[in-house]
């Protein structure tokens, strides 16, 4: 501090002598003999005496303007009347280690050992809605006389000027919390207090303040969160909890964990308080009048909830569910059942079911019934609806498997629309694997022969409880056992075959491929023929040439009476394999004894005699019967027969192609000698064209030259012509051209003579406007400026006042007199030394001015009105 009043000061080293202490300035002088440091106030100049230091040289004095404040620390002590207080040596008494504020006054002076702990600082202005949060640091009592504590906290709430305290320190500024409409704003007490509503609170406690404005909290309350309402509608509820036991804002004691609801019908909006939360916004549910809802733990009158019991609704309704509802699989629509469909309903409970009849059916638990259409039906909360039945039409050539479940007998339905009953459920009918892949693949059995294994199996199941169909092509036949009555029966198409619940299709696996592999042909049906299959044989001739036969056989079955032959017909498993191996035996004993060079002579008659026989003329038979299942051989062919053996296949392939090789160069001769017999016609065409086409290219080329020649002709002609017709046309254009760009200049120049005087018209016209608007404005600038200095003096001579300006004008001449009265002169002359006097006049005039003092008074008394005047 010392070192700051120093950089201020500006009177001189410490150690001079003589100090002049300007007003309002002080210093302080130490007494070396008395060890006293005094205060020396300003204006005056001051002498050090040998035995005094300056300890502080002149500094300006503290002044605090108005609304201002300052503090002071180790204050000097002041009396009653406010004087300082001196102790016995001399030295003024001070206040240690206290502090004090001082507000606005006149400059004033710091005394030895004060000390400015705060420069000067505006006063602090607290605007509305805002407060500081004072505390206590000293034990006192304020000016309405209540005693504060050291750790009181209050506050002072605007609007106002803050007046300091050393007793009271600012903590915080508190500003208020606007609550707006549908706003709260949550406290919590900080220490034991009384809020604004003259509520007591104990330390943590919360609660909430509703009313629309703002809201400046205690001393003791702090904000801890503002709170907006939810906005109940018809559609919105509200699910609140208690945190602990209280009273709602309807005056009902909710208990610690309670839930309830809070609809519009309550109140339309909704602020929580501190010892409740909200769960959850509660939309409402509606019911059309097509749908219904039943409630699990329904709340009952009392406002407790059921627990274990269901509650059936029924729309058209609209409703919120209570706390501790639930939905039970939520809205469901209305069962509304056509004339072909049903519901099977179960009991849960024993009740009496008014829906049966008038007077009402009991009903026990675990009780089945049905409900057939047209009508619509709510199960009512004891009953289940098991399943919803539809009825099936079936044509005549469909059918369902159906089981009773009370006897548990399969049977099947058949051409007729039926609707399953209460005891009945539908049955699927298992078949084995092969026979079920056989029947998805939908196959022909006549058309897609070819295609056994290749078709991919459908994505699309087979329905297991529709009756099994099988169509029976033309000209086949299928056996069908049923294994309850143990009897087969065989249909022959072509036919629908409809299989009954304890019926099976034999299965038929033949053999197929080349040579003949058992089990390759899956079938259910049996072609009946007419038809072929080919197999590969081995034979070996009597002189051991081993040959491979490929051979194709017609067949067909003779079934004469359906009813004997019917089940005959399947009497043998593989008929292929078993007829195939019958006929190769055959032809392998027939060849065994003939040699290679007869059987490639004779090998389609040795082939049929061992196959169908020779009956007692030595003839070839026509057909080989199978007794055992009546199949008909008609014929064979025989179509290749190639050797095994290497090299007999060898030699056989030279002398094929030797014999080919001559059939091929005897072709190759004809048609090279037609080839060159073709040439030499079209050689004889091409000259006979050649010489044609050069007799019309000479024509064409004498035709040319007498175009050019006449060309030539016109061509110097018109040449001539047309630079004359140019010529002439060139100059004509140009006088034209000539005469148009005269009008053209002339025209050029009256509009530009015309624009330039236009516009020295114009601009003539601006300059004498803005001439003419320049003096106006310098005449308006000059009579407002004359007004304003008129004004301006008059409001001066107004508040300096007439009597101030009569004081100022006398006080000269009256400092003038009062001087030379001091000086001892009566008269003075005082010039500047450039303007003349006349001495005469002026020694005149001093001789009359004596004569005039020497007549008395009056003259003196009449100058002096005078200049009072002036």
């Amino acid at each position: 501090m010392t070192d700051k009043k120093q950089s201020r000061f500006s009177g001189g080293n410490a150690e001079e002598s003589i100090f002049r202490i300007p007003p309002f300035y002080y210093m302080h002088v130490l007494d070396q003999n008395l060890n006293v440091t005094r205060t020396e106030v300003g204006p005056k100049t001051y002498m050090r005496q040998d035995n005094e230091k300056v300890v502080l040289p002149p500094e300006k004095m503290i002044t605090v303007p108005p609304r201002h404040y300052c503090v002071v620390e180790n204050p000097v002590v002041r009396g009653e009347d406010g004087a300082t207080v001196y102790d016995t040596s001399g030295q003024v008494k001070l206040v240690h280690a206290d502090l004090e504020i001082r507000l606005a006054q006149d400059p004033f002076p710091l005394f030895p050992g004060e000390t400015l702990k705060q420069n000067v600082t505006p006063l602090k202005v607290v605007s509305a809605d805002t407060a500081l949060r004072l505390r206590a640091v000293l034990d006192f009592e304020d000016q309405t006389g209540q005693k504060r504590v050291a750790g009181d906290e209050w506050l002072f709430e605007g609007p106002g000027t803050y007046i300091p305290r050393k007793e009271v320190v600012v903590d915080e500024t508190v500003r208020a919390t606007v609550i707006l409409p549908n706003q709260a704003i949550k406290l919590r007490a900080r220490k034991e207090t009384e809020d604004r509503d003259g509520n007591h609170r104990v330390t943590g406690e919360e609660w909430v303040v509703k009313k629309v404005g703002a809201y400046l909290p205690g001393a003791y309350e702090e904000v801890v969160d503002v709170v907006n309402a939810y906005v109940l509608t018809e559609k919105k509820a509200l699910h609140m909890r208690a945190l602990r036991t209280f009273k709602d804002f309807k005056n009902q004691t909710r208990k610690s964990g309670e839930e309830w609801l809070i609809t519009m019908e309550d109140t339309e909006t909704h602020i929580p308080d501190v010892y409740e939360e909200v769960v959850g916004v509660i939309n409402i549910t509606t019911l059309s009048n097509r749908e219904y809802a039943v409630i699990v733990d329904p709340v009952g009158e009392d406002g407790k909830p059921q627990l274990g019991q269901r509650k059936l609704v029924k729309g058209e309704k609209s409703f919120f569910l209570q706390p501790g509802e639930t939905l039970e699989d939520g809205i469901q629509p209305m069962y509304i059942l056509e004339e072909d469909e049903g519901l099977i309903l179960k009991a849960n409970e024993a009740f009496k079911d008014m829906d049966a009849q008038k007077d009402g059916v009991e009903r026990k638990p675990g009780d089945r019934w049905m409900i057939r259409g047209p009508k619509e039906y709510v199960p009512p909360v004891e009953v289940t609806v098991v399943m919803k039945r539809k009825a099936i039409p079936l044509d005549e050539n469909e059918g369902i498997y159906i089981r009773n479940i009370k006897t548990g007998k399969v049977r099947a339905v058949c051409g007729q629309t039926y609707m399953l009953d209460q005891d009945e459920e539908s049955w699927a009918k298992q078949l084995p694997p092969a026979v079920e892949a056989l029947l998805t693949q939908n196959l022909d059995p006549l058309a897609d022969r070819s295609d056994r294994g290749t078709r991919p199996r459908p994505d699309q199941p087979r329905d297991k409880t529709k009756v099994v169909t099988f169509r029976v092509p033309h000209n086949a036949a299928v056996q069908i056992y049923d294994y309850k009555e143990k009897k087969a029966r065989v249909v022959f198409g072509p036919e629908l075959v409809l299989l009954g619940p304890d019926e099976q299709f034999t299965q038929l696996s033949l053999s197929g491929g080349k040579p003949k592999r058992p089990n390759v042909i899956k079938s259910l049906c049996l072609l009946l023929g007419p038809d072929f299959c080919t197999d590969i044989i081995v034979i070996e001739t009597a002189d051991h040439a081993r040959l491979q036969l490929q051979m194709s056989y017609n067949w067909h079955f003779d079934v004469k009476d359906k009813e004997k032959d019917g089940k005959k017909i399947f009497s043998v498993p593989d008929f292929v394999g078993d007829a195939c191996k019958a006929v190769a035996s055959r032809v392998r004993g027939a060849v065994a004894g003939v040699q290679f060079d007869d059987f490639h002579k004779n090998s389609a008659r040795i082939i049929r005699a061992s196959v169908f026989g020779l009956d007692e003329s030595n003839k070839v038979r026509n057909v080989f019967t199978f007794p055992q299942n009546n199949l008909v051989i008609t014929s064979v062919d025989i179509q290749s027969v190639e050797p095994v053996d290497q090299r007999t296949r060898d030699s056989l392939q030279k002398s094929v192609t030797l014999a080919i090789e001559i059939t091929t160069n005897s072709q190759e001769a004809a048609a090279r000698h037609e080839a060159e017999r073709v040439e030499q016609e079209a050689k004889g065409r091409l000259e006979r064209q050649k010489i044609q086409d050069e007799a019309e290219a000479e024509n064409s080329r004498r035709d040319l030259l007498e175009l050019q020649a006449k060309s030539a002709a016109v061509e110097s002609t018109g040449q001539a012509k047309a630079e004359a017709q140019s010529r002439a046309e060139a100059a004509r254009i140009e006088g034209e051209a000539a005469v148009e760009q005269a009008k053209l200049k002339a025209q050029a120049s009256k509009i530009e003579a015309e624009s330039e005087l236009e516009r020295l018209s114009t601009a003539r016209e601006a300059e004498l406007k803005y001439l003419r608007e320049q003096n106006d404005m310098e005449v308006a600038k000059l009579r407002e400026m004359a007004e304003i200095e008129t004004t301006k003096f008059k409001n001066q001579v107004d508040a300096i006042g007439a009597q101030t300006i009569q004081s100022i004008a006398l006080a000269g001449p009256e400092l003038q007199v009062k001087l030379l009265k001091g000086l001892g002169l009566t008269s003075t002359l005082i010039t500047d030394g450039t303007s003349p006097i006349n001495l005469f006049n002026t020694a005149g005039g001093l001789i009359g001015a004596m004569g005039g003092a020497a007549s008395g008074h009056p003259a003196r008394s009449r100058r002096h009105s005078d200049s009072s005047e002036d």
